[in-house]
């Protein structure tokens, strides 16, 4: 899934490059400087759910702003807030939210910072078109399926109502962030999953493995889901309070657990006073709703964009900014 999201980052960041070249618009602006003035270097590193995100709007800021570098490092939302803490970056990508040992940490060092939503991730859970059976499935379930050391090969193990059919299990690679949030969310632990599993990079292959077997199941980024909902079946999940399906709705809102979750950047104050960083993340929220959707991501609602949008007001006034979530 990382590697099919980059490729439509990518897409989107080189048509957006050259419409911006084409009509010779210049959108990026912040800290009153115009985007041909601005230089400096922008640090930014955290999370690789993120980072790709944040990699496409730094391509097409440097487009319009070529004397101003961004470089954006993926050690992990964990590993980000210890360079941000340390005073390493001006910005941390994160798929979560700042822990409080975390923000302590932060704040020992004297650093303030906005928190700020970017884009909304939610997997899919699909089987066959001939399954019938599994039109909902607990979390409970799903980890009896997917959790380390599972010995579950068909169907009606899994429920004795569910008929006598093979389970063959196609999913994301471990290097995918996508295998790390699903292993995470559902077997309790990031990456704990069991291994025999037809395993890819490529959710095309997931698609036609599911599509080409009864017994059937993969997990994928709910836009993929969306391009090929013809050929497969969604299962809706019920985490104790009965089961909801995914939908640009549903991840927006959280219903949809324990599978969908924001993602954000979390801001330094005193960066954000340095007119290239406060140009490229008003450039960033002003383009972000577009990258996410071409990377199949969920946008952010109007309300969960008027409030980042609201953080970097705040930040750029002056206003004293926040040291806990």
């Amino acid at each position: 899934m990382r590697q099919w999201r980059m490729y439509a980052i990518v897409a989107v960041a080189v048509a957006m490059a050259l419409f911006v070249a084409a009509c010779g618009e210049e959108t990026a602006s912040g800290g009153g400087a115009s985007p041909s003035s601005l230089s400096g270097d922008i640090r930014i590193d955290g999370s690789s759910t993120v980072g790709p995100l944040t990699e496409a709007a730094a391509e097409m800021f440097q487009q319009q702003n070529p004397d101003v570098r961004v470089t954006v490092g993926i050690s992990g939302t964990g590993g980000g807030f210890e360079k941000f803490a340390a005073g390493e970056t001006d910005i941390s990508d994160a798929s979560r939210l700042i822990k409080p040992e975390e923000a302590q940490a932060v704040a020992a060092a004297g650093i303030e910072y906005g928190e700020m939503q970017v884009a909304n991730d939610g997997i899919a859970v699909v089987v066959n078109k001939e399954n019938t059976w599994a039109t909902s499935l607990t979390v409970e379930q799903l980890k009896k399926i997917w959790n380390e050391g599972s010995k579950i090969d068909n169907w009606n193990q899994v429920d004795p109502s569910f008929p006598d059919v093979p389970l063959e299990l196609f999913g994301p690679g471990t290097d995918s962030g996508t295998f790390d949030y699903f292993t995470s969310a559902i077997n309790g632990e990031e990456g704990v999953s069991r291994t025999d599993y037809q395993a890819t990079e490529d959710d095309n292959v997931a698609v036609q493995g599911v599509e080409g077997s009864k017994g059937g199941m993969a997990y994928f980024g709910l836009s993929y889901y969306e391009q090929n909902m013809d050929r497969l079946n969604l299962v809706s999940i019920d985490a104790g309070a009965g089961p909801v399906a995914p939908s640009t709705e549903t991840v927006q809102s959280g219903e949809y657990k324990p599978l969908s979750r924001p993602l954000f950047m979390y801001v330094k104050k005193e960066s954000a006073q340095r007119p290239e960083v406060a140009a490229f993340v008003q450039f960033y929220l002003d383009n972000v709703d577009q990258i996410a959707e071409q990377a199949l991501f969920v946008p952010m609602t109007a309300e969960q964009t008027a409030a980042s949008q609201a953080t970097l007001d705040q930040l750029l006034g002056g206003a004293a900014g926040s040291s806990t979530p």
